[in-house]
């Protein structure tokens, strides 16, 4: 019986991890509906661990349930964009000044790694996984980081912080600033953390203001 129980959890998980995906990457777009019988047969599941996954989803912030029908991809506004830049960037400056103090040889290795699949892709126009990479960048931090508490506060926002960098104009550009916070953490530059973070964090918050005002609604 924990056999099964441990298998539907794993399905579950993949179940969350392919939606999810699909919301960051702007494969399912804001305002469509998920609804639980046709993602069901799309991925060869019972609606189970559909109705689980869409469960997640809403705690993470990026799908809204609705009582009495479809739960709907999130439809972000301008003033979402703004509270969530206004919280990031206390957290994540944090983050990235702990990073610099306390990492490893082993933590940075991880962090250039992220840094150099985001460069590659961005370079070969690998959209998808330049974003993706770009996420791991910032994920990774926050685990050098060392604070635990920093990273449950990090996990209540960390998939809307994914979906931000899947609105980045210029991933080149994004990179770019990367590899300037890597450099900056490698040398433990808590001064230069400082005035980097809220910069590169502006910046993609800029990104994501600028394509919701080209298409409502349409990320």
């Amino acid at each position: 019986m924990a056999g099964v129980g441990t298998a539907g959890e794993l399905e579950s998980v993949r179940v969350t991890r392919i939606l999810r995906d699909d919301i960051i990457l702007g494969r399912r777009a804001p305002g469509s509906r998920l609804v639980e019988r046709d993602i069901a047969a799309e991925l060869n599941v019972s609606r189970l661990p559909v109705r689980e996954a869409i469960r997640t989803l809403v705690g993470e912030g990026v799908v809204v349930a609705r009582p009495r029908t479809w739960a709907v991809v999130r439809e972000f506004t301008q003033q979402d964009i703004q509270d969530f830049g206004e919280v990031r960037e206390a957290i994540e400056t944090l983050i990235f000044v702990f990073a610099a103090e306390r990492h490893s040889a082993d933590g940075i290795g991880r962090l250039r790694a992220a840094y150099e699949r985001e460069h590659a892709a961005a370079v070969a126009g690998d959209v998808e996984a330049a974003r993706m990479a770009a996420g791991e960048f910032h994920e990774i931090s926050a685990e050098l980081a060392g604070n635990e508490m920093l990273g449950e506060l990090i996990g209540v926002f960390v998939t809307r912080l994914r979906w931000l960098f899947g609105q980045h104009d210029d991933l080149v550009a994004m990179a770019e600033e990367h590899r300037a916070i890597l450099e900056a953490v490698s040398e433990r530059d808590i001064a230069t953390l400082r005035w980097l973070i809220p910069r590169h964090l502006a910046s993609g918050q800029a990104a994501a203001a600028r394509r919701l005002a080209r298409a409502p609604g349409a990320f």
